[in-house]
């Protein structure tokens, strides 16, 4: 029974509401024809309800289009903003190329030098793996045999000696770094012209060994290649002597050495294309380059 009542107030209010307005609409009408500006007191009294009613009818709808076309505008924001962020990725995968390309440009142009200093051909090669195990300090080369690397040829960066390829397969090489314990190197004081053997120690430095009484090292001196141990050739960068141990009584005298090249950093190489003469006398014309130098690392 109140639901009932409830619904004929409803429509009696609303009869009464649509009545008011014809009566009020059918009066501003006869105002207009009269020429009279002002509305009756009843009139305005009720466009005076009606306006704040109208408002809030109104204010559902409004809110439903303005939150639509913040829905609308919002898509368009995302989109554009996934938009710019692809673009963004983009440029900084060009700029990331571009700054490789420098950096690359830079080893070629010093290695250009180097080849111009050695009239050696040179392959550049990437590392495509790492063993610095205690052991073993040797790298994998995306270049082999395919590419004319062989057994016994030596790997320097733009920066200096690097190792020495130990074993070849069609497409790939292996090669042990100056840091294996079982490399050893001919070396020459470059501003004396003292000769000695650096060797590997298995960490981060190298060490020259060199006669103490008749040699002249110094730390700050720079260590080269000599050429007559017949696998590398004479003047490549070495290291740099750090420390120099007191010898005693020995004969022989130890030298600690910093690389000429950056181990931890090592991402490209170059591979001489042409073995010393002791590489050749080991190796000859073996096409297989299976076996390792007997100074390379073992897998």
């Amino acid at each position: 029974m109140g639901e009932f009542r409830s619904r004929v107030s409803v429509s009696i209010l609303a009869a009464g509401l649509a009545a008011l307005a014809l009566v009020s609409m059918v009066a501003d009408r006869r105002s207009l024809l009269d020429g009279s500006r002002d509305l009756p007191f009843w009139a305005g009294a009720v466009l005076d309800v009606a306006v704040p009613v109208q408002k809030m009818v109104a204010l559902p709808i409004d809110m439903m289009r303005d939150t639509w076309s913040d829905y609308v505008a919002l898509v368009g924001v995302r989109d554009e903003n996934s938009q710019l962020r692809e673009r963004l990725a983009r440029l900084e995968e060009a700029n990331l190329q571009l700054r490789e390309a420098l950096v690359a440009s830079g080893r070629l142009d010093r290695i250009a030098l180097m080849r111009e200093d050695f009239d050696v051909p040179m392959l550049p090669t990437e590392l495509v793996g790492v063993d610095v195990s205690p052991w073993f300090h040797s790298v994998l080369l995306d270049r082999g045999r395919n590419k004319g690397v062989r057994s016994g040829m030596p790997v320097v960066s733009e920066s200096g000696l690097a190792g020495l390829v130990t074993a070849t397969s069609s497409t790939a090489a292996r090669g042990m770094l100056l840091l294996d314990r079982q490399s050893a190197v001919d070396g020459t004081v470059q501003r004396s012209r003292a000769r000695g053997i650096v060797r590997g120690t298995g960490g981060d430095r190298l060490e020259f060994e060199f006669v103490a009484r008749d040699s002249d090292v110094q730390v700050g001196d720079v260590i080269i290649t000599s050429g007559l141990d017949g696998v590398y050739p004479k003047g490549l960068r070495v290291g740099r002597v750090s420390e120099i141990s007191d010898p005693g009584s020995r004969l022989l005298q130890k030298a600690t050495l910093q690389p000429a090249v950056d181990f931890g950093r090592l991402e490209q190489v170059f591979v001489m294309l042409r073995r010393g003469p002791t590489m050749e006398l080991l190796h000859g014309d073996e096409e297989g380059d299976t076996a390792a130098a007997p100074s390379g690392p073992r897998s």
